[in-house]
């Protein structure tokens, strides 16, 4: 398949066999299961995947892609491709009965972390999801408090699911070759959520809060929610700065500012 990569939608076609053959044998994909892949491109992994399932939805926004990838992929299996912004994709609509659907897919850079949020929001309806991303994005979705990588996306992330990096994948793997390192991930929805919490809205303008003034501590940062005697109240000291606390620590000061009066 010919196609120049076009840089408005990120594109990075894998083309190292071994790569792909370990990517493939990481997802494991069974005859059954409904298996969404979002940005086939030029169908790196797709045969491999429509091969061993036989039947597989992918989700690609360039239309020039579409065509070529349905004849290079006939005769291997059902191939549904939905032209669509995964983005605004409502991926749940595609579950059958009670399975849980798989996503996977080489995410573009750019769209990476917003398109992570849209599939958590729709996390109950999804049984693992395998991406390539940035190894820094991967870093971030792992991390641990202290951790130099540790955020608003770590901790958003490890609400929602159980986050394993994999392996990494050099740059060299792809055309173009990208600038940085890449590595897969695989997350695994929580089916009971690790915290409670009583205004997860309320959570997550916290957790945002916190994050975009990182350098000050919580007594600063999160003045707007909590008075520094209210932190206190919750166990937790209002010096310390957002990334010392675990998502436990988060979840307690987001229930103490459900239930305080307004700061």
């Amino acid at each position: 398949m010919s196609h120049q990569p076009r840089k408005r939608f990120g594109q990075n076609f894998l083309h190292d066999q071994g790569v792909i053959a370990k990517i493939v044998n990481t997802i494991h994909p069974q005859a059954g299961q409904t298996l969404i892949e979002i940005g086939p491109g030029q169908g790196a992994i797709t045969l491999p995947l429509l091969e061993a399932c036989g039947e597989l939805h992918a989700v690609e926004l360039d239309r020039d892609l579409i065509e070529p990838l349905k004849v290079s992929c006939a005769g291997y299996g059902r191939l549904h491709v939905h032209q669509a912004d995964a983005l605004r994709f409502d991926f749940c609509e595609l579950q059958q009965g009670s399975q849980r659907i798989r996503v996977v897919g080489n995410l573009p850079y750019n769209i990476s972390t917003p398109l992570l949020f849209h599939l958590l929001e729709q996390a109950d309806c999804i049984e693992d999801m395998f991406f390539m991303l940035q190894k820094e994005v991967v870093d971030r979705m792992a991390a641990g408090p202290g951790d130099e990588a540790y955020g608003r996306l770590s901790i958003m992330v490890q609400y929602h699911c159980r986050a394993e990096r994999l392996f990494l994948v050099r740059p060299g793997a792809f055309n173009p070759p990208p600038k940085v390192d890449s590595a897969i991930v695989r997350l695994v929805p929580h089916r009971t959520p690790p915290v409670e919490l009583l205004k997860p809205e309320l959570f997550r303008q916290l957790v945002n809060q916190a994050f975009s003034q990182r350098r000050k501590t919580l007594r600063n940062s999160l003045k707007n929610h909590l008075s520094a005697e209210a932190i206190q109240a919750a166990g937790i000291d209002p010096g310390l700065r957002p990334e010392t606390l675990s998502l436990q620590q988060f979840a307690a000061l987001a229930n103490a500012a459900a239930t305080s009066a307004p700061v």
